[in-house]
């Protein structure tokens, strides 16, 4: 017979509707939590993720989407899984749309006349195109401008990106690039040009994908270094500037590449997964080293570390190398769409795809029942200098496509603070990374992905309601 007290809130459990979740409660046991202590140091004295980090930026370089260092790319992550002994290997199929840079250009004409460093967006057309420069100082102002009232002139729009911890500038930068080049057409430009989205004061233009409205015909689209848009505005502030832009540039049919997964098989439900990983491809300007080498290189890290364990975790951990995210998340969408079915089995998600800077802080979707496991893993990573900061964030982007399906997913918040100073330019190379806040990368990722693996219980993945 149950005391008064107790029989009393059971009772009123049972009308709540509580007992349910009660049973269901995620917890982690003792003996993970353990475990993962001991996972912590290892991987913080290990430089495991940045070899692989160099090994990818060194061997293969620039990996633009349906390039040769893309196909290059594919082999050499189908062999480092192998060579690092995952259990499994395999690749999945994306096609996606195949878009190329060949050469590109700018000059001032007239009295001031001087080059300017620019590259073309992604998804720009070729084209040479001659005249009166016209300057916004915003997105808004562009979006505003008449029809016809740019006939013949090419827009520029001047806005200035805010450095943050979180990256939250790059929003509004980033539909400068996406929206203004349509904005652009509407007002009858011939041309379009933008302060690059970036943070830093160097001649190293920043790229990326635009897109085009459909109905419009597109117009070359390109992005000027952040001392080039200076020089620029303060040439306009004299009077009248015409400008030359030649892009060689364009879409050029179709390519499959593909996602490289590798997985560690887990010890009593291997059909379940942790999923970690980071993107494959890469802008061809630098070698991108922190856009997304090293998101690869950690992720792969942590996997091979918590393969070595003698006791693996229950579930399998499953390292995804996505190709195409840059030009639209088509690795991941194609991910997604493959993996509907198994969308149940996926226990737990996250991606590294905002650089190599420490990691300071964890939030995932866990719902109620699952809260006190998410705690659990807070408290594993705290250790490394990271807090818990429960509803916040959101999924990293090629597993965005998975979570609008019912995904579970968690965030691992990178230092971005100067992220955006190398971001989509020829800087981002392997000299960038620093080692020591790479292994601590590596740590969070394993502590993160074996605790998760080890859970009793879910956290919640399950297919939401159309």
């Amino acid at each position: 017979m149950l005391p008064v007290a107790i029989a009393s809130c059971l009772s009123a459990a049972v009308f709540s509707g509580d007992v349910g979740a009660a049973q269901r409660e995620t917890r982690i046991p003792d003996q993970a939590m353990t475990t993962a202590a001991q996972l912590r140091e290892t991987a913080l004295a290990s430089d495991l993720g940045y070899r692989i980090t160099e090994s990818l930026t060194t061997q293969v370089g620039p990996r633009l989407a349906g390039s040769e260092g893309d196909a290059r790319a594919v082999a050499w992550a189908v062999a480092k899984f192998k060579e690092l002994g995952f259990d499994k290997v395999w690749t999945e199929p994306v096609t996606f749309p195949k878009w190329e840079r060949r050469s590109e250009s700018a000059q001032v004409l007239g009295a001031h006349a001087q080059p300017l460093h620019l590259t073309a967006l992604g998804g720009s057309p070729a084209g040479t195109v001659e005249g009166e420069v016209v300057r916004f100082a915003d997105l808004a102002a562009l979006e505003a401008a008449a029809a016809g009232s740019l006939a013949g002139k090419i827009a520029f729009v001047d806005y200035k990106m805010e450095r943050a911890r979180d990256g939250s500038g790059y929003g509004p930068s980033g539909k400068v690039r996406s929206r203004g080049p349509s904005a652009a057409i509407r007002a009858g430009a011939a041309g379009y040009l933008m302060r690059s989205a970036g943070t830093d004061s160097h001649r190293n233009p920043h790229t990326g994908i635009t897109r085009f409205d459909e109905g419009l015909t597109p117009i070359p689209s390109a992005a000027l270094a952040v001392p080039d848009a200076d020089q620029l505005a303060r040439l306009l502030a004299l009077g009248p500037a015409k400008v030359r832009v030649a892009l060689d540039c364009g879409w050029d049919g179709q390519y499959t590449s593909q996602n490289v997964i590798g997985e560690i098989t887990g010890s009593k439900k291997p059909n379940e997964v942790v999923l970690i990983g980071g993107h494959l491809d890469s802008w061809d300007l630098g070698t991108g080293a922190i856009d997304d080498g090293a998101g690869v290189g950690l992720t792969m890290a942590a996997g091979k570390l918590i393969g070595n364990l003698k006791q693996r975790p229950a579930r399998s951990i499953r390292v995804v190398a996505f190709a195409n995210e840059e030009q639209g998340l088509h690795g991941g969408k194609a991910y997604a769409a493959k993996h509907a079915p198994d969308l149940g089995k996926h226990q737990l998600a996250a991606e590294s795809d905002f650089g190599a800077g420490r990691i300071y802080a964890y939030s995932s979707s866990a719902p109620d029942h699952a809260k006190a496991a998410d705690a659990q893993i807070a408290q594993a990573l705290a250790p490394l200098g990271i807090e818990h900061v429960p509803g916040t964030g959101g999924p990293g982007p090629d597993i965005s496509p998975f979570a609008e399906k019912g995904l579970a997913w968690a965030r691992l918040a990178q230092d971005g603070s100067d992220y955006f100073d190398l971001h989509h330019t020829p800087d981002d190379t392997f000299d960038k990374i620093d080692p020591k806040a790479l292994a601590q990368n590596v740590a969070a990722y394993a502590v993160f992905a074996y605790l998760a693996a080890s859970a009793e219980g879910d956290f919640g993945s399950a297919p939401k309601s159309e």
